[in-house]
C-alpha cells in the first residue's frame, strides 16, 4: 500500500478512485467491513482503492484530546493489511480546517482523485463546521459521475461497533468484548528501549516501550503476553507515570517470567489479557516490591504456570 504524506504529495488519479474517509482509529469491524467493501469495489470497477485519514485527527486538533487504539505505525499496517492500494493522509491544520466541505469535494475527491465511488459511515462529517455529510455526497454524485454508498452500524453484542465504544471497555478492563469489537486482541507494538533500570534494583527487570502516542487508552498494571523473537512470553506489564518515583512520562513497563535476555532494540508485541489493578504511588520501595510480588502472582495465577 502506498501512503500519500499530505496533499501537496498527491497527484491527479486520471483513472479514477474509489474511497473511504475517517479516521479509523483501532481499524475494529466496523471499519474492516467498509474497507472491504471499497477494495472489492474498486476491483470490480479496475480502479484504485483510497482510505483518507487525519494527522492529527479533527478532534485532538480542536482540543478534544482522547486516548488512541493505534499509534500511526500501527493502523497504517492494519490498513494495509486490508488490501488497500493506498493511503492518503491528511495534515490537518488550520488551514485545512477552514476547507469548505464543497471545496473538500470539488477540490480534492474529484479534481485530485478523480472519485467514482465513495463509501462513508453513517456518522462521519466533513468540511468547515462539519457541515458535510452523505446527503451533500449524494446531491453532488450524479453531476459529477461518481456513486456514493452509506454504511449502516455494525453491531457487536448488540451494541454499535466504534472507537469510543471500545476505548470505554478498554478503560474498564473488559478486554474480551473489546476484542471482539477490535476483530483481534488489544496490543501495543514498538521497539525495546532503555529505561530507567530501577526495576532491576527491586528485584524486577523490565523491558520498556514507548508507548507512541498522547494518551493511552490502558491505564494500570495487567497480565499480559508479549510475542518477541517468535516466542509467546508472559508477564506483568505497567501503563503509567510511576507516581512513587515521581516520574511525569506515561511508560509501558513489563516484567517478563522466567527471562533473563538482553532484547533492547528488538520490536515486541504487548498483548493485554487481564487487568490486575489500577496504577497506585507507594511510600516506598519496599512497599512497592511488595505490591510487584502479588501482581506477578495474580498474572501467574491468571496464567496458570
Amino acid at each position: 500500500m502506498k501512503l500519500i504524506r499530505g496533499l501537496q504529495n498527491l497527484d491527479k488519479h486520471n483513472n479514477g478512485c474509489a474511497i473511504t474517509v475517517g479516521n479509523f482509529d483501532g481499524v475494529h469491524i466496523g471499519h474492516q467491513k467498509i474497507i472491504s467493501r471499497v477494495v472489492a469495489r474498486a476491483k470490480k470497477l479496475k480502479l484504485k482503492s483510497v482510505v483518507i485519514s487525519f494527522a492529527p485527527t479533527p478532534q485532538d486538533f480542536f482540543g478534544n484530546k482522547q486516548p488512541t487504539l493505534s499509534n500511526f505505525k500501527e493502523k497504517h499496517n492494519l490498513l494495509e493489511s486490508l488490501g488497500l492500494d493506498e493511503h492518503l493522509l491528511i495534515k490537518f491544520n488550520k488551514e485545512f480546517s477552514q476547507i469548505s466541505a464543497q471545496e473538500f469535494v470539488q477540490k480534492i475527491l474529484i479534481d485530485k482523485l478523480n472519485i467514482k465511488y465513495c463509501l462513508i459511515g453513517d456518522d462521519f462529517r466533513f468540511g468547515a463546521g462539519r457541515l458535510g455529510d452523505f446527503k451533500m455526497l449524494e446531491s453532488l454524485s450524479s453531476k459529477h459521475g461518481f456513486s456514493v454508498d452509506n454504511t449502516e452500524s455494525i453491531l457487536c453484542n448488540n451494541c454499535r461497533a466504534s472507537s469510543s465504544k471500545i476505548r470505554e471497555l478498554l478503560t474498564i478492563g473488559e478486554f474480551k468484548s473489546a476484542s471482539q469489537m477490535l476483530g483481534r486482541e488489544f496490543s501495543i507494538s514498538g521497539e525495546i528501549v532503555y529505561g530507567q533500570q530501577k526495576g532491576r534494583t527491586i528485584g524486577f527487570p523490565t523491558i520498556n516501550i514507548p508507548i507512541k502516542r498522547k494518551i493511552s487508552p490502558v491505564l494500570g498494571v495487567f497480565a499480559v503476553n508479549v510475542e518477541l523473537d517468535g516466542s509467546l512470553l508472559n508477564g506483568v506489564c505497567n501503563i503509567g507515570k510511576r507516581p512513587t518515583v515521581g516520574g511525569q512520562k506515561t511508560l509501558l513497563e513489563v516484567f517478563l517470567f522466567n527471562f533473563d535476555k538482553q532484547v533492547y532494540g528488538k520490536n515486541a508485541k504487548v498483548v493485554f489479557k487481564h487487568k490486575i489493578r489500577d496504577e497506585k504511588k507507594f511510600n516506598s520501595f519496599s512497599e512497592l516490591k511488595k505490591q510487584i510480588e502479588l501482581d506477578s502472582k495474580i498474572a501467574r495465577s491468571y496464567f496458570s504456570i
